[in-house]
């Protein structure tokens, strides 16, 4: 299957329209992209052309979110825009008979957005939920270390982070769209059954009044050289898995080298029968798998490999992975690595032309990375071209072991000493601020608590899913002379859940003197007896077990660090904390589940006011991780302080306060 040809015209406002005529089908693809990524965003604003693009459809001057969602789909047509680092696309694709509509529709929301209010503190909302929920996932904080330490202040090195999405203001989105969102120099390629000329009179009808030029664009500082490889470690305490990303800065857009290289990547992780996945996953059984991949973009692009192993074998991992990294640069790979992965490559890139909106998006990355106009067309025959002489000079030129940026995301006790062994070891935490070898293994320091945050209630809480019930919780505290009591019961029928809980403390030092649990969860039951005397824990815990199907029994008897409380007393015992905004705390605590103390962080992540079904409060936000599922609590500003709210991150699940 040859690419198909395509023809060009210059619209008089500066639009480069390109047209792969196609009229096997009545369907019409469309994308207009403009240089205009989120290699933009200003310094303290990342986030803001992604948050563009998500907001361009929801409202235009005449139609609200919810009138354009109903006018595309009613012609079963689609609608939607999107920003990568160097491009910022809006696409429809319909029938031909809709095209008219579908197109107008483009041009209402690339012209006249208006970035509602209201639709901006959801998107904002969303990805402050994802940008939380990245916090506790490996592979996520693995790639945004390595982007940072990557393209150092290169604006491919820089993320949205909760302040700057924070700081994210309509006024932003207007401006970024007034000032970049122009024709001149944009590029519009259409797919699908559509002449020349209809298509000319197409987007002169809808888009012929646009017009001007954006600004030059700004220059960007380069990425930090080369210099020898070390490791960053990423501490997330307890995890039992380690994360591994190893890559370099590697080809600019037009070098001749991307076509070799793709065939050397293909042989060395491109699939289930590449060397990483062979060797780490079928030899040794330390992985469910293992990649490798060359990104290619409008400035210096990369090479990275990765894979993601147990804990206890991440050392053996990362040695093994380097050295099949320096084999592709040493060795010629076999006749039979070369023929196989340029079967793979040529025979499958039919598959990615077959529709018009895959035809499109390879014609607009083609053109906006400067790439020859018969590049596509020329494709598989310079991949038959490749020797194995070419592979392993591109491999010289791309892979880079002994400089490259090496990431390991994992508990950083039971990984530095080990790591450091391969090479240099830099630790950072979760949020990329540094941490010393001494702060991995030094125990968590008696927390400084207040009692009088902690009073005689009752308090009800409604469990939701994306707003609708779903199951309650209510929380009670006693206090005397002799002890605190606090007391929950859970039920959430829909996951089979079923829990009461009562922890006993001494009213004075919060210490944790008993706890007792009791209930069912996934068709298990699930009791845990547990007393605190000592400097030891002792007891009992059943905890269900879904993937052997029976519960887990773990008889107890723990000796504990000085300070260390029960995991099941976090929840009550973080309104009696030291809480001002930026504070930050660490927390042994001694998960019974796991028969094992774990190191939570808890961090008063901002204030502000919140309503619940209760009321609406001024509260603290407290981001708590390292527990099997990161939680952001809501507390009261007001003593004695109160628990108003909890959200699971990256959940749709929340238990909100219902009664005063």
């Amino acid at each position: 299957m040859a690419f198909p040809p395509f023809r060009e015209a210059r619209l008089a406002n500066g639009i480069q329209l390109i047209l792969v005529e196609n009229h096997e089908l009545p369907i019409v693809s469309l994308t207009l992209a403009i240089r205009a990524g989120s290699r933009l965003d200003p310094g303290g604003r990342e986030g803001l052309v992604g948050m563009a693009a998500e907001l361009l459809t929801k409202g235009t001057e005449r139609r609200s979110a919810e009138q354009i969602a109903a006018e595309i789909e009613g012609v079963g047509a689609s609608l939607g825009a999107g920003a990568g680092n160097d491009l910022f696309t809006v696409s429809t694709g319909a029938l031909t008979d809709h095209l008219d509509l579908a197109v107008g529709l483009l041009a209402d929301v690339l012209l006249h957005a208006t970035f509602p209010a209201e639709e901006l503190e959801l998107a904002r909302q969303r990805t402050l939920s994802a940008l939380q929920l990245e916090k506790s996932d490996p592979g996520s904080l693995a790639s945004r270390e390595f982007g940072k330490r990557l393209y150092g202040e290169h604006p491919y090195g820089r993320s949205a982070t909760e302040a700057s999405v924070r700081a994210l203001s309509r006024e932003d989105l207007r401006a970024f769209a007034d000032g970049w969102l122009k024709p001149q120099g944009a590029l519009l390629v259409i797919a699908g059954d559509l002449t020349l000329a209809d298509a000319r009179r197409l987007v002169e009808r809808h888009l012929g009044a646009w017009r001007g030029a954006p600004p030059p664009q700004p220059g960007a500082p380069p990425p930090p050289t080369a210099r020898p490889s070390e490791i960053v470690l990423v501490h997330r305490p307890g995890s039992a898995q380690s994360n591994i990303v190893v890559g370099n800065l590697a080809l600019g857009p037009r070098d001749p080298a991307h076509a070799p290289a793709a065939i050397g990547n293909k042989i060395l992780g491109g699939g289930a029968d590449s060397r990483l996945f062979l060797i780490l996953r079928e030899q040794k059984s330390w992985t469910y798998g293992a990649s490798s991949g060359l990104t290619r973009s409008l400035d210096v692009g990369y090479f990275s490999a990765g894979t993601e192993v147990r804990t206890a074998v991440t050392d053996s991992a990362l040695a093994e992975l380097l050295v099949q990294l320096r084999r592709m640069r040493t060795e010629a790979v076999a006749d039979s690595e070369l023929a196989a992965a340029k079967g793979y490559l040529i025979g499958s890139f039919p598959r990615s032309i077959e529709t018009p909106q895959q035809v499109a998006s390879q014609v607009s990355t083609v053109r906006l990375l400067g790439l020859p106009d018969d590049h596509l067309r020329t494709y598989r025959e310079r991949l038959e071209a490749v020797t194995a002489a070419s592979v392993q000079a591109a491999a010289q030129r791309v892979i880079q072991p002994d400089s490259a940026v090496i990431v390991v995301v994992g508990d950083g006790p039971a990984l530095h000493d080990k790591l450091a062994t391969i090479a240099p070891v830099t630790i950072v935490d979760t949020e990329g601020n540094p941490l010393t070898a001494e702060a991995l293994t030094a125990p968590a320091g008696p927390l400084e608590l207040d009692p009088g945050h902690l009073v005689a209630r009752r308090d009800s809480f409604q469990v939701t899913v994306q707003g609708n019930p779903f199951g309650h919780m209510i929380s009670a505290t006693v206090v005397t002379d002799t002890a605190l009591v606090y007391a929950e019961e859970t039920t959430i029928q829909a996951f089979g859940l079923k829990q009461s809980t009562t922890v006993v403390l001494d009213p004075q030092t919060l210490d944790v003197r008993s706890v007792q649990q009791a209930g069912s969860g996934a068709g298990q039951a699930l009791e845990t007896r547990l007393l605190y005397e000592g400097g030891r824990v002792r007891g009992r815990a059943q905890t269900p077990d879904p993937q052997s199907g029976s519960p887990k029994v773990t008889d107890v008897d723990t000796v504990l660090a000085g300070g260390t409380t029960d995991i099941n007393a976090v929840q009550l015992l973080v309104a009696a904390l030291a809480l001002a905004e930026g504070a930050s705390f660490t927390v042994n605590a001694f998960d019974a589940s796991e028969n094992a103390v774990k190191l939570l962080t808890v961090k008063v992540a901002g204030t502000s006011d919140i309503t619940v079904p209760a009321g609406t409060f001024p509260v603290f936000r407290i981001e708590v991780s390292g527990t099997q599922q990161p939680l952001v609590f809501y507390v009261t500003r007001d003593a004695p302080r109160r628990l108003v709210k909890i959200e699971l991150v990256g959940q749709p699940l929340t238990f909100d306060l219902v009664v005063k």
